[in-house]
């Protein structure tokens, strides 16, 4: 009997303790080492986490919260490089707070992750005016210690600028500068949700370009060509000019107008040809275009200098052979391409507009692209000799970086029977045209008069 009540004694003792521990189960974050990219107007920021489940558990999931306004991009991979599921699970309590789950295909009782984001109109021009010959300087107001819902053992953080010009920065030692680089840390015992705001004020004379708007026009044609057009409106969206330009001083002093932007590469597919680059002036003579193994670099440079606030649109344009996009089997049909193309370094989309415009008689049509898009209403476009119209597949996208750059995939059907369809109009346009002529000539429409004899 004492035997029996002792193992039952024993077996209450080690369900309790159980019981507890899995009541006390947490993630904790063992290490985190973050890379802080503020070298040009977008922050694109690297983190390198180590996570630990308490009681040895397998972690399958791990909640990751972004506190960065304008978040743009997200992307995760675990310790063996494997691709881990993004996907957003709520909205915090300010607005600009969002959680992010992350799901490992393979789970373990410690996970090492990485995690790139890039957020935009996070450095902000300070002062938000200068003159010409002024120098830009830039303020950045974010997070000291990783934001999470988890304790963090141990962190560091390095930032990296674009210059070593620093006015000043937060001072939480342990930290040091070296050149254009500071160093946060290593700081330990970091509680859940750290409010600890990380401040540097610093000379960032890099093109602060936003693209407000992009209409990019893609023309296929299953005669062996797509045409490929661009309508952009840019803006400097550094700090404003403060008085009036000095052509004369820009010219003279190369340090005038040193935040200004004067030129900036454009990247084409290696196939384009038939390159075009004009605003409503007509064409822009002012650029230089270079062809390179894989792209075509084009060195654009607008009609004026843009500084700060200064705007600009233009349009470029180019083809490319469609048999390098364009896949078929029999009637059917596959288009793949790029969503967007590189414009300039570290580029920032508002908002870009796609427009497919399909051959007519294309049906079945299925959109397929490498994230969430603003779906538009189909539509019918007319050119010569058309009857029924072409499909317009049209889609938008807010608040792009370099990173959305992927290839979009558009299935439809096409009977191949429909290619003959504009050189039969033609062969019977003239065809009726010569019938006419024949007929024509061969009408007497004169008017003869007839003697009549007494």
């Amino acid at each position: 009997m004492k035997k029996m009540e002792l193992s039952r004694i024993i077996y209450c003792v080690a369900l309790t303790y159980l019981c507890f521990s899995a009541a006390n189960a947490e993630i904790i974050n063992k290490n985190v080492e973050r890379v802080l990219d503020l070298s040009s107007q977008l922050v694109k920021t690297t983190y390198k986490i180590t996570a630990e489940e308490t009681t040895g558990k397998p972690i399958k999931e791990y909640v990751f919260i972004v506190t960065e306004p304008n978040l743009s991009y997200i992307s995760a991979k675990d310790g063996l490089n494997k691709k881990v599921e993004v996907q957003k699970i709520q909205e915090g309590g300010a607005s600009d707070v969002f959680s992010y789950k992350l799901t490992f295909s393979s789970p373990s009782s410690k996970q090492s992750i990485v995690i790139e984001t890039v957020s935009t109109k996070n450095i902000l021009p300070h002062p938000s005016e200068i003159k010409q010959n002024d120098k830009q300087l830039v303020k950045f107001v974010g997070k000291l210690y990783l934001y999470s819902k988890y304790s963090t053992s141990t962190q560091k953080t390095n930032v990296i600028l674009s210059s070593s010009n620093i006015l000043s920065h937060t001072q939480v030692k342990p930290f040091s500068v070296s050149s254009n680089k500071v160093f946060f840390g290593p700081y330990e015992n970091i509680g859940a949700q750290s409010e600890d705001e990380l401040v540097l004020h610093y000379e960032n004379q890099t093109p602060f370009l936003t693209v407000n708007t992009l209409e990019r026009t893609i023309e296929v044609s299953h005669w062996g060509n797509i045409a490929v057009k661009e309508d952009i409106q840019l803006t400097h969206s550094g700090a404003k000019l403060k008085g009036s330009f000095s052509r004369y001083d820009f010219q003279k002093d190369g340090r005038s107008g040193q935040s200004a932007v004067k030129s900036y590469k454009t990247y084409l597919p290696a196939s384009a040809n038939g390159v075009y680059y004009r605003d409503t002036n007509g064409n822009i003579s002012t650029s230089n275009m270079n062809l390179m193994r894989d792209f075509v670099d084009l060195d654009l440079r607008p009609r004026f200098p843009l500084f700060g606030g200064w705007k600009t649109q233009y349009t470029l344009g180019y083809n490319v052979p469609s048999y390098e996009y364009l896949y078929s089997s029999g009637n059917k049909y596959m288009l793949k391409m790029h969503l967007i193309d590189h414009i300039h370094d570290n580029m920032l989309i508002d908002e870009a507009v796609v427009n497919i415009i399909l051959p007519e008689g294309s049906t079945n049509i299925e959109l397929i692209t490498p994230y969430s898009v603003k779906r538009h209403q189909n539509d019918l476009m007319y050119t010569y000799l058309d009857t029924v119209g072409r499909p317009v597949i049209s889609f938008s996208k807010q608040n792009l970086v370099e990173n959305h750059i992927s290839d979009f995939t558009l299935k439809y059907s096409f009977s191949k029977v429909s290619l003959l369809q504009e050189p039969l109009l033609v062969i019977g346009f003239i065809y009726i045209i010569f019938l006419f002529t024949i007929v024509f000539l061969r009408l007497d429409l004169s008017i003869t008069s007839h003697s009549h004899k007494d």
